[in-house]
């Protein structure tokens, strides 16, 4: 593995809700954050990717990954990233470019594979997450494990899942979704111009998986809520992530 090790200090993040100060409070638990980047072989090019690595690991990981357009430090992922870590979640993000879904799954399978080859971390499992068009990659991955019967996926996080493009609710991006055995959570904003609440509700109840839908109220595909911070969606949307995270290992 090549990697380069960087360590960075964390911000103090406090809450006032005594029922989710557990949840809520880690990050200004952590004495630093730790950070190793690597170059994951793919093909006759590599990906860049990070790990973000707790003091305490928990013998399950989260990969995680960007949608079409930006990298691996855009802050949803970032802040997703810092926030699991915090609990002892290790994370790996990584960046591919490319719009298409193809491409991109398999990009997302090579991390997979080197995540699970590498010597570095005792995993039991880990968790396929992506947002946007990362979201689709990721279920295609998730799929594809499923009918292998790979134990080592332990469930998919979509966030922002584009279910549609704007306005062509009639051509769904659902064909993945069907065929998924594992724990699927899906958090999305309940005004997505990309996700039709109705239509995911209903594709949900007919999906094999057992599933889980977060929506975060009047948020568009980007969650981005007028009257409230970016930093209060985020936080709304790490805390149900690992939430889920705990329930499905649990």
């Amino acid at each position: 593995m090549h990697c380069i090790v960087v360590s960075v200090c964390c911000s103090s993040n406090s809450s006032s809700k005594k029922d989710q100060a557990v949840l809520r409070a880690p990050v200004a638990s952590l004495k630093s954050l730790l950070m190793a980047k690597v170059k994951i072989p793919f093909g006759n090019k590599y990906l860049d990717a990070v790990f973000s690595i707790p003091d305490k690991i928990l013998p399950y990981a989260v990969i995680l990954t960007h949608g079409a357009s930006g990298d691996m430090n855009f802050s949803h992922l970032t802040s997703l990233a810092n926030y699991l870590v915090s609990h002892g979640v290790l994370c790996l993000r990584f960046t591919c470019k490319g719009l298409n879904v193809a491409y991109r799954t398999k990009a997302y399978k090579a991390v997979l594979e080197y995540l699970r080859s590498s010597d570095d971390y005792a995993l039991s499992g880990v968790f396929l997450a992506g947002r946007s068009m990362g979201s689709r990659a990721a279920a295609s991955v998730t799929r594809q494990t499923d009918q292998d019967n790979d134990s080592f996926v332990q469930g998919l996080i979509c966030l922002s899942y584009p279910l549609h493009r704007p306005k062509l609710q009639s051509k769904l991006r659902d064909e993945d979704l069907f065929l998924i055995k594992s724990p699927v959570l899906f958090v999305s904003g309940s005004a997505d111009e990309m996700c039709d609440k109705r239509l995911l509700e209903e594709i949900a109840i007919k999906m094999k998986a057992p599933q889980k839908i977060h929506w975060i109220e009047n948020a568009n595909h980007s969650m981005a809520v007028k009257g409230r911070t970016t930093e209060d969606v985020l936080l709304e949307i790490n805390i149900q992530v690992l939430s889920w995270i705990k329930e499905v290992i649990d």
